[in-house]
């Protein structure tokens, strides 16, 4: 993997100093602030071939009523005209940064993964509070990351945030059926510095899922993470749509297995997705794909006690839901 700087320069933040509150049975932080806490955010993007939607993403960042501090966006080996597209607004905005990462073609939740690290060591001559993400397919309202950040300060226990998702049906957006408070979307999202150090940054998965392994990594370490209806991201490629439909499903259920899901809790969590999109064979390709990672005896991508931890919340939700309490079962 080969990775350039873009030709932009960027004018480096001014020095400053902030305080923050460290939630219960925290350390304290590395880069400890001093004074009040700061609303100092960096954003991180992985760009594979988003030459059609990666203009919307922009347009939405560059009009936020709160700017981060510095933005990388990293094309992730993108052959099309991605990378035309974010120089030419990193051209025009001081706090843009444009990487071109170089590999071998196709899609990859690995390489998206490197992707973002690489971005994250741009920002090492920043002082900031926030580390976000920002998929290449989605836009937010002007207010968005101050809306976040303004949760994060009422809550200094809240690790993760993020709002819901909403896709196009017709001429309208919609939230998508798999939104839930207590998930929280990793194509908009904010991670207090802290909790992103604590929890070593988004984990690099064969099958994807680093946002599911970082809220629950945060909530072992006693981080909240909570994901806000009132917050929307609007999707403009419908979930699934990079990968054939089938493939998708087959493969969030190999990452299922991997990140160490519940097998009962799995099946429950698939039979409630067989009137999602293909009708009936979505989940049952869903499951098969769980079920072949289990009769193969793959090696999971978690550590034992993260995968108890992670079943033990399962379990509670199933014990919810067969003692008649609504209960949304995670994705």
């Amino acid at each position: 993997m080969e990775v350039t700087m873009g030709t932009h320069s960027i004018r480096q933040a001014d020095s400053f100093s902030s305080g923050v509150s460290t939630p219960r049975g925290h350390g304290e932080p590395s880069w400890r602030p001093a004074q009040a806490p700061s609303r100092r955010y960096v954003l991180m993007t992985a760009a594979y071939n988003e030459e059609t939607t990666i203009e919307q993403t922009i347009l939405s960042v560059v009009s936020q009523t709160l700017l981060p501090s510095r933005w990388i966006i990293a094309s992730d080996g993108s052959f099309d005209n991605t990378d035309m597209i974010v120089q030419n607004y990193a051209n025009k905005h001081d706090f843009i940064r444009f990487l071109r990462i170089t590999r071998s073609p196709g899609r990859s939740f690995n390489s998206k993964v490197l992707a973002l690290r690489c971005a994250f060591e741009l920002t090492n001559d920043l002082a900031f509070e926030f580390v976000g993400n920002i998929d290449a397919d989605v836009s937010v309202n002007s207010s968005y990351f101050e809306d976040l950040i303004t949760r994060f300060s009422i809550n200094p226990e809240l690790g993760l945030a993020a709002g819901f998702i909403f896709e196009k049906k017709g001429q309208a957006y919609q939230e998508i059926a798999s939104n839930r408070v207590h998930s929280v979307a990793h194509a908009a999202q904010l991670v207090r510095r802290e909790c992103y150090q604590a929890i070593g940054g988004y984990a690099v998965l064969e099958f994807g899922g680093e946002d599911w392994h970082a809220e629950t990594s945060a909530r072992m370490m006693g981080w909240t993470a909570e994901a806000f209806p009132d917050l929307p991201i609007f999707h403009h490629r419908p979930t699934g749509e990079a990968e054939r439909l089938l493939t998708y499903k087959f493969r969030t259920g190999r990452m299922d297995y991997s990140l160490g899901s519940d097998p009962l809790f799995e099946a429950l969590k698939c039979l409630g997705r067989i009137l999602e999109r293909p009708f009936i064979v979505g989940g049952m390709a869903r499951w098969a794909g769980f079920a072949w990672s289990w009769i193969c005896g793959d090696r999971r991508s978690v550590s034992e006690p993260f995968m108890a931890f992670l079943r033990k919340g399962q379990r509670e939700r199933l014990r919810l839901l067969l003692a008649g309490r609504k209960v949304r079962v995670k994705a």
